[in-house]
């Protein structure tokens, strides 16, 4: 809810600036003055059942070419930064884990979690050398929460490799296709993860566009 001056908490790093953004179709837009993150009014988030019905019309199948090229924008420079035979987590890998597969193939070890596919707690009682995040935090509710989260299950030195469609325009946010997904409630720029990195004490770094890879410190 917004506060007596009309500024609202941010969900991405919690700081109470954000201010009222834009109205499209029902739905109420806020932008974080801090950290430029765009997000949908926390009072119309979509509810379980919503975000599940949609998730069922996706489908990622292992063998498509073209679906493997879409995550080798992730794949390879976090494969270009892994030592051999690293221990990672795939947070958010959806039904069909295509990216965990293609990790595999390179030699790593990847375990898996979904929260409606792979809801297995047990993985999130260990530590990885690397976490990745493909089209996932969008759909954070509490992205905070879930950022300190991954940081805790990062080893000393591990990486956070993100990738999610960087907010670049303004002036076409109302009809972009990543805005129109119900199920996509935050919309980060690559300040916001270089806001972060400042935040958690980690190094960020942006590859290409629309990926960003998060470091955490030694010691």
């Amino acid at each position: 809810m917004p506060c007596a001056t009309g500024l609202m908490r941010c969900p991405v790093c919690e700081a109470a600036s954000a201010r009222f953004f834009l109205h499209v179709v029902a739905r109420d837009y806020w932008r974080c003055v801090d950290c430029e993150a765009t997000f949908l009014d926390p009072a119309q988030r979509p509810d379980a059942a919503t975000e599940a019905a949609q998730y069922r019309l996706h489908c990622n199948e292992p063998d498509d070419a073209a679906y493997r090229g879409f995550l080798g924008h992730l794949a390879r420079p976090l494969l270009d930064r892994l030592p051999p035979a690293q221990h990672g987590l795939d947070y958010g890998c959806g039904p069909g884990p295509v990216l965990a597969a293609m990790l595999r193939e390179a030699g790593h070890i990847v375990a898996l979690y979904d929260p409606f596919y792979f809801d297995d707690a047990t993985v999130l009682a260990q530590a990885y050398d690397f976490i990745s995040c493909t089209e996932v935090t969008e759909h954070f509710h509490h992205p905070a929460d879930e950022f300190r989260r991954l940081e805790q299950l990062l080893k000393p030195g591990g990486v956070l490799a993100v990738m999610t469609a960087f907010l670049t325009d303004d002036t076409r946010f109302a009809d972009w296709h990543y805005r129109r997904d119900p199920t996509h409630v935050v919309f980060y720029r690559p300040a916001t993860f270089h806001h972060l990195a400042r935040q958690h004490g980690w190094a960020c770094e942006i590859p290409c566009p629309n990926v960003a890879l998060l470091f955490k410190r030694e010691g």
